[in-house]
């Protein structure tokens, strides 16, 4: 230390030594001043030059020289008095920055030596946290031990507060450089003027138009249609895929043309959100979906989870099993996970969309979300209560699966606070150990006592047990769920269980004890 020190000294002694020589060399070097008049001024060459004129006035003119001269050597000493501070002070910031960041190298030491210690539970995710303000609380309460000398105390103090300086600097930095991330609503269109119940309640409920910008994308060049998206005005864009040309399938393919154009559509519109409007992330909806109030709530909350937890890739308002007699109206914050990818309504990241871009299918692309090459053993959120439903039975599919399921699906109606509330029991590790407890410690039941009820003692839950894809499909249809398979999945299933309520009571559909993984031929 007093090596450096030296070092230091000797430096800023040789650099004004240095600067003296400088300013001497360059005195002594300076071309003969003219007299000021008439002929040049004082240039070099000028009429009378210093030391041939004569008299009083060439007396005068030498004083005033040697005057100005000692100005300006006062000013380059002035100078030099700035620059040795300057190098003072900086030497005393180094020696600061230096002992803080031994005693940075001393915590992560101390750090390193207690990562074999057994970890702590995880924290619950709380809501508008940072993780720099829990680092900082944890620092905050830790108080260092008065074991040292009051001289070594005082440069330990100006340690910290520079340290907490650099804390508070970047905490700031930080809550003004990552704000609220921008969530907007996709809306894919084509031929419906009815888009406007769609449009209606996604701006009644949406809280503000700079978070959840509206994204109209409409297909098929509709005039009429695209009359109603326009008289919303600056409430909403839209936006028109340019491509209206039938796509060249094969002859058995000619009835599902509109399925080719849907996926050519959503492929176009989904690159327009995340590659032209650089979003980093999308909720879809189609122009036959009207929202719940909670709607912008429930994705609002469920983000930093679909961000944070990599067996997650998607977010979905939707509950295929979610008629009225199959859900719980008093359990509206009730969530689950879903191997079973629910799409209506649903919430997708750009580096997702970055993975299936390149091989989106030419048509049936919900389907194709659902195989296991895009899966991935990935699943979603979804809730106990739909935060969509559809309205639109007319459409490609002619209304399959309008008439029979969809127009019962029971849409949430009470706002829940999800922002406020720990989500954190969604993340895989939590949830699976709860489920798979709760799933098979239920009581083992036959059908036939669901159905009779006179046995059975409570609410619930109970446990159905398939074991073939028939049997699942028996028991679906006599309890009143949705029975198809898609990619061996069924729809809602979570390790092969489907959760519902049958009659008031809690039931679940669950293979054997033990389950490993889903048999595709089962589709």
């Amino acid at each position: 230390m007093v090596r450096k020190k030296g070092s230091l000294i000797l430096c800023g002694a040789f650099l004004f030594v240095a600067w003296n020589a400088l300013l001497l060399l360059y005195l002594w070097g300076r071309p003969p001043i003219g007299r000021l008049g008439e002929g040049g001024g004082a240039e070099p060459g000028g009429k009378e030059e210093w030391g041939v004129g004569r008299g009083k006035g060439s007396q005068v003119n030498l004083a005033g020289e040697v005057i100005r001269l000692a100005e300006e050597v006062e000013i380059q000493l002035e100078t030099q008095k700035k620059l040795l501070k300057q190098i003072e002070s900086h030497r005393a910031v180094w020696a600061r920055q230096k002992d803080v960041g031994k005693r940075e190298t001393d915590d992560i030491n101390v750090k390193e030596e207690v990562v074999h210690q057994p970890p702590k539970a995880p924290l619950p995710l709380k809501d508008n946290v940072d993780d720099t303000d829990q680092i900082e609380e944890n620092h905050t309460e830790q108080k260092p031990v008065p074991t040292v000398a009051p001289a070594i105390k005082l440069e330990q103090h100006q340690a910290n507060e520079i340290k907490e300086e650099i804390v508070k600097n970047n905490k700031l930095v930080t809550s003004v450089a990552s704000p609220e991330v921008i969530i907007p609503i996709l809306v894919i269109a084509c031929d419906r003027v009815t888009v406007k119940r769609s449009l209606d309640r996604l701006i009644q409920y949406r809280p503000s138009s700079e978070l959840y910008p509206i994204i109209v994308s409409q297909d098929c060049g509709h005039a009429e249609t695209a009359r109603v998206i326009d008289s919303y005005g600056p409430q909403v864009t839209r936006i028109s895929q340019p491509d209206l040309s039938d796509i060249r399938v094969r002859p058995e393919h000619r009835k599902f043309q509109g399925y080719y154009k849907i996926a050519r559509h959503y492929r176009w519109a989904l690159n327009q959100v995340f590659n032209t409007f650089s979003q980093s992330t999308v909720v879809i909806v189609e122009d036959d979906l009207e929202v719940a109030p909670d709607f912008f709530e429930y994705f609002r909350a469920l983000y930093p989870i679909l961000r944070s937890d990599p067996t997650l890739w998607c977010v979905s308002a939707w509950n295929d099993n979610g008629r009225d007699a199959l859900v719980d109206p008093s359990k509206a914050e009730l969530l689950y996970r879903t191997d079973f990818f629910p799409g209506l309504g649903w919430m997708l990241l750009k580096e997702m969309w970055d993975e299936l871009e390149p091989k989106w299918p030419s048509a049936f692309w919900d389907d194709w979300m659902r195989q296991p090459e895009q899966r991935k053993d990935r699943s979603c959120i979804r809730p106990e209560i739909s935060r969509t439903i559809t309205f639109g039975r007319k459409g490609v599919s002619l209304g399959q699966f309008f008439d029979q399921y969809l127009r019962y699906i029971k849409l949430n109606t009470e706002f829940v606070p999800f922002t406020k509330q720990d989500l954190s029991y969604l993340l895989k590790d939590k949830y699976d150990e709860t489920f798979i407890k709760e799933v098979y410690s239920a009581p083992l039941v036959k059908i036939e006592d669901l159905q009779q009820g006179g046995s059975l003692r409570g609410a619930g839950p109970y446990r159905v047990q398939y074991s073939s894809r028939d049997s699942f499909k028996v028991f679906a249809r006599n309890l009143g769920v949705m029975d198809d398979l898609k990619s061996g999945v069924p729809r809602t299933g979570y390790r092969g269980v489907v959760s519902f309520l049958y009659r008031g009571r809690r039931v679940f559909l669950a293979p054997p004890e033990g389950w490993i993984k889903y048999d595709i031929s089962w589709s």
